[in-house]
């Protein structure tokens, strides 16, 4: 008698090749449109389903893995970050959570270093003012951006991506400069020039761009808060593609305004979708949609790190990509 097939439940639209390979593999109930699903929905689905598929968009509390169903066992979460879903609640119920790392580091390094170019460079302000049409031709003193090469590049957060980063800053000649919740082996800060601060405060102090690199934990929360925010040059940038609640954003916002910074290049923010109204008014600020990890290849993989994390459960194995609390 052939084996039931795993009943599995896709929060949102993947790659139609991820979608087609879900359903020639499993039971699986896909989205019809790309709308977020409902708690209501979330916790409809959790109910019924042996595996749940979420993103980044799908907020999994304690209370709704309470109200989860006998069957869920496996919470396959499409993306690297899981500040998404209460992993420890997850554990402590019998389910198991995975997730896709190593995917999106160089797409997401490769957007570090365009909106670090972006914002040093004023290329948003150029694009503003070809679009109104109101270049008038070149000048001397006219869009005077500066330069990356020379600068010190302070890099929070020293895993996958901020590694990927880091080799990429130093191919601009950049001065690479890091703070880590572990210091990276010798040979390999040898090989990224690397400099290790092992004060937040002191290297913060003395960047001439920071970039945040770091997962959004309770220990990370406003971990760049006003006080530190203070701390950088006036001459500085604060770039950042991790999570937006890493960073105090009204705090920020009131040094932007003030020009107690330079400017800033953000992907994410703190509230989500629901940005602050202020940021979109200021010149010296890049905003871009959440896209750092936004490629094709990219989002394939990713389907196929879930693919594989499934498949290897329902064979009766230990996913490969499984979240443990050490690793939060």
């Amino acid at each position: 008698m052939p084996k039931e097939r795993l009943s599995v439940v896709v929060t949102r639209r993947l790659p139609e090749a991820v979608e087609t390979r879900l359903s020639e593999l499993f039971d699986v109930r896909l989205r019809d449109d790309d709308k977020p699903m409902t708690r209501a929905e979330l916790v409809e689905a959790m109910a019924s389903a042996d595996v749940l598929v979420p993103t980044l968009t799908d907020a999994i509390d304690s209370r709704m893995i309470a109200q989860a169903g006998e069957r869920l066992k496996l919470i396959a979460n499409y993306g690297a970050g899981v500040d998404h879903i209460d992993v420890e609640s997850a554990r402590r119920r019998g389910v198991l959570v995975s997730n896709t790392p190593g995917v999106v580091a160089d797409d997401t390094a490769d957007m570090t270093m365009a909106m670090i170019i972006g914002v040093t460079r004023r290329i948003p302000e150029g694009l503003r003012t070809m679009a109104k049409g109101d270049w008038t031709g070149w000048a001397p003193n006219a869009m005077l951006g500066g330069r990356v090469g020379g600068r010190r590049l302070g890099i929070l957060g020293m895993g996958r991506i901020g590694q990927a980063v880091a080799k990429r800053a130093k191919a601009f000649g950049m001065q690479v400069h890091y703070h880590n919740r572990r210091r990276l082996r010798p040979e390999m800060e040898q090989e990224l020039e690397a400099t290790w601060w092992e004060s937040l405060d002191q290297m913060v102090a003395r960047m001439d761009v920071l970039t945040i690199h770091c997962p959004h934990t309770p220990g990370t929360f406003h971990l760049m808060n006003a006080r530190r925010l203070k701390l950088l040059k006036d001459d500085a940038y604060l770039v950042n593609t991790s999570r937006g609640e890493v960073v105090d954003e009204n705090a920020l916002v009131r040094m932007l305004k003030a020009k107690d910074i330079a400017g800033a290049a953000l992907d994410v923010y703190e509230n989500g979708a629901d940005v602050n109204p202020d940021l979109r008014r200021l010149s010296n600020v890049v905003l871009l949609p959440h896209m750092g990890s936004a490629t094709i290849e990219g989002r394939l993989e990713m389907g196929e790190k879930v693919l594989i994390n499934i498949k290897t459960f329902d064979d009766g194995h230990r996913p490969p990509d499984l979240v443990v609390p050490a690793m939060l």
